[in-house]
């Protein structure tokens, strides 16, 4: 319990100071805390962290962006990204039946593929600025409102910080495990290599 109460915080705080810096949007921990808590963690109550985290983070940036910028999320943009996070999961599942290094890797890129796909093709579904046709969603894709950095930049955001974060995950796993005197969490069944939270 100890460990889930500081991953919610810590991925709480960081989520809502990166508001604060418009060059870390969409630089976050959450996905691959989704993604790796399935992976590496037999409990299932641990892998309700991340949607804490997200929920709790989501109330203060809304509360912001609608006072700062006079604009808020919809429940389409909530529903999305919870979507989102049970898919992380539901990948972390696959992955942790076969955990090395690659699978960790394809496993992060289709989080944020599947973040940036599902959050950007509701934008284009709900945001009257975009056209309905092939065209407008190809935009929401690409460059986004004009007014704001491109939609690739928040996906290139996206894909560094669920990289970023899985390596670290995994390798304080890794070193977790070896400090422990057990050998390596990765190429091993799901059974032995499973950390119990």
């Amino acid at each position: 319990m100890p460990l889930a109460i500081a991953l919610i915080l810590s991925a709480t705080l960081y989520r809502i100071v990166a508001v604060w810096n418009p060059g870390l949007v969409n630089f976050s921990p959450l996905m691959a805390l989704a993604f790796c808590g399935a992976v590496y963690f037999r409990s299932a109550r641990l892998w309700f962290v991340p949607f804490l985290a997200l929920s709790l983070s989501d109330l203060y940036i809304n509360h912001y962006y609608a006072t700062q910028m006079g604009y808020s999320w919809d429940g389409v943009g909530v529903l999305t990204r919870t979507a989102c996070f049970a898919a992380a999961l539901g990948l972390g599942l696959i992955v942790a039946r076969r955990k090395n290094w690659l699978n960790l890797f394809s496993g992060a890129l289709g989080g944020s593929v599947i973040f940036y796909l599902a959050t950007n093709t509701a934008s284009w579904a709900t945001d009257p600025f975009y056209a309905r046709n092939v065209v407008g969603w190809w935009q929401a894709l690409t460059v986004g409102h004009l007014e704001f950095a491109p939609t690739l930049y928040f996906f290139r955001n996206t894909f560094a910080s669920d990289l970023l974060f899985t390596g670290l995950f995994a390798l304080a796993m890794e070193y977790a495990s070896l400090r422990a005197g057990h050998p390596s969490l990765l190429d091993r069944t799901p059974e032995v290599a499973t950390v119990r939270a």
